[in-house]
């Protein structure tokens, strides 16, 4: 396991470096690429944010509150998609504190805390986002 942890570790520290020596661009609409090459393929990487969808500290409700919360988040997660704010949502199997995770397509963090800041479900505080910043090859799919 310490092996695995540190194969990562390193991989992710070579890609920080790859990524830092390469030089961003910023289209119209502020969306941070750079170019990745990787053998005979060019990459271009883009700067998206994944969000891990938290148990918050507010679970306190009845079932019919929660139900309700939880039609509103659903809805808002369902807007963003249509709005192309997110490109990817889903909750997690299990019942870990992580309930589940969203991917988002917006060129800043500002706008990612302004979306998630409308989230029935924070409002509420039955979850909370902890949010990073991810690059990913544009355009990758899940297969």
């Amino acid at each position: 396991m310490k092996q695995l942890a540190l194969f990562i570790l390193l991989t992710l520290t070579a890609f920080i470096s790859q990524a830092s020596a390469q030089n961003l661009e910023v289209d119209s609409l502020g969306y941070e690429t750079f170019q990745m090459p990787e053998g005979d393929t060019i990459y271009t990487m883009k700067k998206y944010f994944i969000a891990f969808l938290k148990e918050g500290p507010t679970r306190d409700q009845t079932e019919e509150e929660a139900q309700k919360i939880q039609m509103g988040h659903l809805d808002h997660i369902n807007k963003m998609a249509n709005d192309n704010k997110i490109c990817m949502a889903g909750p997690f199997g299990d019942d870990g504190d992580i309930r589940g995770i969203l991917i988002f397509n917006v060129p800043t963090m500002e706008e990612v805390q302004a979306l998630v800041a409308l989230d029935p479900a924070v409002i509420s505080g039955r979850l909370e986002l902890e949010v990073h910043s991810w690059w990913a090859a544009k355009g990758s799919q899940l297969k």
